[in-house]
């Protein structure tokens, strides 16, 4: 069974899905999103986001669906391991992936990627050390970057 609520972020809302307690989706919540207040498992999600966001916190200890294809399972697999406070390039994660030819591919698993924050697809950057793409805004992954000691703060 599904069960969504809002979490309120530092820059905006979160829609928060899980199904059968595994997380299923943290993304910009749309405004149209049916939501309630959370269950037990969304109150603990939450509850791990505040400490993320606390710095209390650098991993999430969460049980995870995925739906994606192959290809982006393994994408949003190697996300999962860039460490809190580093950031990779495009062609760095795509190397990661053992094919560097597969940059546009893995940029495109990125951003599909349906679980934000917890799978840290914001770490990923331009090949240039640019900020790129962000599917939560990328004043969302400014925030995130520097809350993790990624980004200098003079830089904005």
């Amino acid at each position: 069974m599904q069960h969504a609520a809002i979490y309120k972020a530092p820059w905006g809302n979160l829609y928060v899905q899980e199904t059968n307690g595994h997380l299923q989706q943290i993304r910009t919540f749309s405004g149209t999103d049916s939501v309630s207040e959370p269950n037990s498992f969304l109150t603990a999600v939450f509850q791990q986001l505040d400490e993320y966001f606390a710095g209390k916190r650098q991993t999430f200890d969460l049980p995870l669906d995925l739906q994606g294809t192959e290809f982006q399972m393994q994408v949003w697999k190697l996300l999962k391991h860039i460490p809190y406070g580093k950031t990779l390039s495009y062609n760095q994660l795509a190397t990661a992936y053992g094919n560097p030819k597969t940059i546009r591919a893995v940029a495109a698993a990125n951003g599909a990627n349906p679980i934000l924050i917890v799978i840290p697809c914001h770490r990923v950057i331009g090949s240039n050390g640019q900020l790129v793409g962000y599917a939560g805004g990328m004043t969302a992954k400014k925030q995130l970057l520097l809350l993790e000691g990624a980004l200098p703060p003079e830089l904005f």
